[in-house]
């Protein structure tokens, strides 16, 4: 009998098979009651030994047993790639579904198996259209972010009538004078790490179309509490002088420098006055959250220097007298909790598909996240069929 294949094998090869192998209790059951050949045989998987009709009762059996069979299927390769999915009436039989537990893909040199769960994964499209109209959104507010900022700059407080409100940290720090550039060093640092993390990702367009989405919102916020309230400035170093952009094209000039400088000391951008909330804090903060959730978690040493970083951005912050304690608090709640409570409802299907709510409420988030069924998977690629080494590690 065990010198044919296995998927020509009858009912009574099948119950000389179970009885070879130890599980005589069972060949009844299966092979006269139920008809189970070869074929059927290979077709077998564990659910369909723990659920009705056959329905066995002794778990150390059942694995035992599916371990016997999964073997075979295994070692059966040439026979098992030639069985498919039947169908009748146009439609998938027995029970919808018959599940291949293995699936043999070949190549010139190798054989490769492929979990037929795979039919049952979700599938996230690109869909770049909206990542780009997500860009074009977070664009637009760091425009009138830069811009809000000019108009604000025009009103700050004299510092001769108005000085730095109290705060018990500025007021227990001295002023570092290189502490502010040591924050956008950290922030260059991170942005690279997630630079770098997008580059590979294979869901790249989905958790860039997240990013945007999320800055833009958070600094659009800021664009409103900025320009609602204008705070003294938090330092007697910031020699600040207001009215000294006079007419519009002057203003947008200068808010074109601002966005295109990306508001950074470093590239020469020089603002004034206190700006409720820390921009920088939200961009320390953004990047240390989406490097953490969209690389491995056994990635612990490469998270624990991001955190590092985040907070050591903060410390720099504070520490070069640039806002207020206040300032940095609200930023990193704000972007911690926008970024927490969007990934919560995307990763939850009942909460963006089920729930009508989130449509009235949330409009841009179920656009975006309208055909992203489930939790996005840390799976990385290389993006460019050169070199080839690189390509087939990824």
């Amino acid at each position: 009998m065990y010198s044919t294949s296995a998927s020509t094998w009858t009912c009574s090869d099948v119950e000389q098979w179970l009885i070879h192998n130890g599980f005589q209790q069972y060949s009844k059951i299966l092979c006269d009651k139920h008809k189970i050949d070869g074929k059927a045989l290979l077709l077998l998987n564990e659910d369909d030994l723990k659920t009705p009709p056959l329905q066995l009762h002794i778990l150390g059996d059942i694995k035992r047993l599916y371990l016997l069979i999964s073997t075979l299927q295994t070692n059966q390769t040439s026979e098992y790639d030639s069985i498919d999915t039947f169908k009748t009436n146009g439609k998938p039989s027995s029970g919808d579904f018959i599940h291949l537990r293995r699936r043999n893909i070949r190549s010139k040199k190798n054989v490769q198996y492929q979990d037929s769960t795979d039919i049952n994964k979700p599938k996230f499209e690109r869909e770049i259209h909206k990542t780009v109209i997500s860009f074009v959104y977070a664009f637009v507010v760091a425009l009138l972010t830069a811009f809000v900022m000019v108009v604000v700059h025009d009103r700050v407080p004299d510092m001769t009538k108005y000085p730095p409100l109290p705060d018990i940290f500025l007021d227990s720090v001295p002023m570092i004078p290189w502490a502010f550039q040591a924050c956008e060093m950290c922030g260059l640092i991170l942005a690279s790490i997630f630079s770098i993390t997008i580059f590979i990702h294979k869901h790249r367009f989905i958790v860039l179309r997240r990013c945007f989405a999320l800055l833009g919102t958070v600094f659009l916020l800021r664009c409103v509490t900025m320009f609602v309230t204008s705070l003294s400035v938090p330092g007697i170093h910031l020699q600040c002088a207001g009215k000294v952009y006079g007419d519009i094209w002057t203003k947008l000039n200068r808010a074109f420098e601002i966005s295109f400088g990306l508001g950074m000391s470093l590239t020469g951008v020089h603002t004034c006055g206190d700006y409720m909330f820390s921009g920088h804090t939200v961009c320390l903060t953004m990047s240390n959250m989406f490097i953490t959730e969209y690389t491995p978690r056994r990635f612990t040493l490469l998270h624990t220097l991001t955190w590092v970083l985040n907070l050591f951005g903060i410390f720099f912050i504070l520490a070069g007298h640039e806002h207020y304690s206040i300032d940095v608090v609200i930023a990193f709640y704000i972007s911690s909790r926008l970024f927490l409570y969007y990934h919560t409802l995307a990763n939850n299907k009942t909460l963006h598909h089920a729930d009508r709510r989130a449509q009235v409420w949330f409009p841009m988030f179920y656009y975006f996240e309208s055909n992203v069924n489930g939790i996005v998977p840390n799976e990385y690629e290389w993006p460019f069929k050169w070199p080839r080494s690189i390509k087939c590690y990824f």
